[in-house]
């Protein structure tokens, strides 16, 4: 089967890139031809034969491309360049013409789309639509939804400014995006993402998504509010990536938050409750705009961005791990991650997060927000050595879809499209 994977980073950015990297690379093991479309990036580390990508896009002014940029006529360039973005970023004629080159030359079995607003636009989906016209053949289209985008213009259903939570948008409703400043809290770029909210959902463009592929039931449900995706969405929670550490690893005296160190994760919150409980130790392992607080804690140990066997073993140790998330978290890694490895978790009850956590048994749900509660369902853990035990003997009952178990599925949902 040929396979053309689509998404607008083809370089390390975050968790879709590690997604479609690990299911692009099971694919090819299993003997399928895979191929990429996206966008070019110095760091690009996947992509196509044809070397054919959309020109890269930078929305946040990226310094280095700056400082490349040292005479006046190149400033003015670029200068030039990213006043196109707001109309490239409904429909990109470069998008359009570069992805039928690539369906030209590749002629897939299957589009497999991922993160593709913004930079590569909605419309890649004409440009399939119409090659598969033009061919006669079905082409089937599935997307995996890494975030709510479809429904939600800032993808994260939460007010910047206020970080309160936010269904507003649903049923099409993007004029709240605006009132609300939901993008970079700014009118004018909230303005442009109304504009292509409103453009795609009057005209109708996502009918032609074959199949969604949703993470978590949560976002199932918030996709499905758009009454022409709903018969389209179903839900695979990810698959996990084990890495072999010492069986039975013996646990020690800390309590775990790993991740970004962000607003939105509740680190804020979460410093209080750490400074509330001076006598409890913590580790904290990730990076992000807080930092600098989680430094000021004296009964944080910050141990800085860690990977492989080294973080897995930091989860494996710990008495137990947080998620404090004050926003509608997908399918969290970190959740599945830590239960994978004896480790039972404190987290909200938000978004997908019930859905991975097994209430009493292998971990429990907490009012997100709620500095006192989290404050004090911490301590009763820490002291309830039994508790804590029968958590952890839970954890290593549980299974998890492996890469293997997963493509599976997804090359099973695509065989019913052909």
């Amino acid at each position: 089967m040929k396979i053309l994977i689509v998404n607008k980073f083809l370089h390390a950015n975050g968790g879709s890139e590690t997604y479609i990297f690990n299911i692009g690379k099971h694919f090819q093991k299993l003997g399928h031809q895979v191929q990429y479309f996206g966008m070019a990036h110095p760091e690009r580390v996947v992509g196509n034969d044809w070397n054919c990508y959309t020109e890269n896009m930078d929305f946040h002014g990226d310094k280095r491309d700056e400082g490349a940029e040292s005479s006046l006529m190149s400033k003015m360039e670029l200068f030039v360049k990213r006043a196109g973005y707001p109309f490239r970023i409904i429909y990109s004629r470069e998008a359009y013409k570069k992805i039928t080159y690539v369906l030209e030359k590749f002629d897939p079995d299957v589009v497999h789309l991922n993160n593709f607003n913004f930079q590569l636009t909605p419309s890649i989906l004409y440009a399939i639509k119409n090659y598969r016209k033009k061919k006669g053949k079905k082409l089937p289209v599935i997307m995996t939804a890494h975030d709510c985008q479809l429904v939600c213009p800032n993808h994260l259903m939460m007010i910047p400014e206020s970080g309160k939570i936010c269904f507003a948008c649903e049923g099409g409703k993007y004029k709240n995006c605006i009132r609300n400043k939901c993008i970079h809290n700014s009118r004018a770029r909230s303005i442009l993402a109304a504009i292509e909210g409103y453009l795609y959902f009057l005209n109708r463009t996502y009918r032609y998504l074959d199949l969604i592929i949703c993470p978590s039931e949560f976002l199932k449900k918030k996709l499905a509010t758009n009454p022409l995706l709903a018969p389209k969405v179903i839900t695979v929670h990810n698959f996990i990536q084990t890495i072999d550490i010492e069986e039975d690893m013996e646990k020690e005296d800390y309590v775990l938050y790993f991740g970004r160190y962000s607003r939105e994760k509740g680190v804020e919150m979460l410093l209080s409750v750490c400074e509330s409980l001076p006598d409890i130790s913590f580790v904290f392992a990730g990076s992000g705009p807080l930092r600098d607080k989680v430094l000021q804690v004296k009964n944080i140990e910050e141990r800085g961005f860690l990977s492989g066997k080294e973080l897995y073993s930091t989860i494996a140790k710990a008495r137990f791990a947080l998620l404090p998330s004050i926003w509608n978290e997908n399918c969290p890694f970190s959740v599945v991650e830590a239960q994978m490895y004896g480790t039972p978790v404190l987290g909200s009850r938000m978004g997908g997060i019930p859905e991975l956590i097994k209430e009493d048994i292998t971990g429990q749900l907490l009012p997100a927000g709620n500095m006192e509660a989290w404050s004090k369902a911490v301590r009763e853990l820490w002291q309830n050595e039994q508790k804590l035990k029968n958590y952890t003997e839970n954890c290593k009952k549980l299974t998890f879809y492996t890469i293997s178990g997963y493509c599976d599925i997804l090359l099973d949902k695509i065989k019913e499209l052909l």
